[in-house]
């Protein structure tokens, strides 16, 4: 029997998130305000500038709406599945690792920082906080060495224990080196 567990991670507000929204309102008004002052001297162009106001604010929300993301851990067999979901309407595949893979697991990048990956996967509340992002390091045949930070819950790593080598299951669950 195989088992199913799973766990929604919502990604933290950024600096970058505040400045995309910030800067789409002040679009939303300089824009269109610029065609009514053109409106003066060329004709029609006020309309313009206020069917482009009204469209503005559909596009200001969806702005703001795609800041919302979110990130889906799933365990199914020994495959780890990770999926981000944008504002509940777009899903997109991050990964798909075969838990038998992983390399190394560990909370913090006291091993990490050294060394290189063919590519990265971020699915973690605050990338920035390396103190309780979980670092997975995995063999993929596409891109050699990938580095996984994600953040999952007990559930998740115990789902994730049956498939994962020996020498992880004693450093991470029994604090053993």
């Amino acid at each position: 029997m195989e088992g199913f567990n799973e766990q929604v991670v919502k990604r933290d507000k950024t600096a970058k998130s505040l400045v995309i929204k910030i800067v789409a309102v002040v679009l939303l008004f300089v824009i269109p305000l610029t065609l009514v002052f053109l409106g003066r001297f060329i004709p029609y162009m006020a309309m313009v500038g206020l069917f482009v106001f009204i469209g503005g604010i559909y596009v200001v929300w969806w702005v703001f709406t795609s800041q919302k993301v979110e990130y889906e851990y799933s365990i199914n067999g020994d495959m780890l599945n990770i999926a981000k979901i944008i504002s509940l309407r777009r899903r997109k595949r991050v990964c798909d690792i075969n838990i038998k893979d992983i390399e190394l697991l560990e909370v913090g990048d006291q091993t990490i920082r050294e060394r290189h990956f063919g590519k990265l996967y971020y699915a973690c509340k605050n990338p920035a906080d390396v103190t309780t992002n979980t670092f997975a390091v995995f063999a993929d045949p596409v891109y050699s060495k990938c580095l996984l930070v994600f953040n999952p819950n007990q559930a998740i790593l115990d789902g994730m224990k049956p498939y994962l080598r020996r020498e992880l299951v004693v450093k991470l669950f029994y604090h053993k080196s």
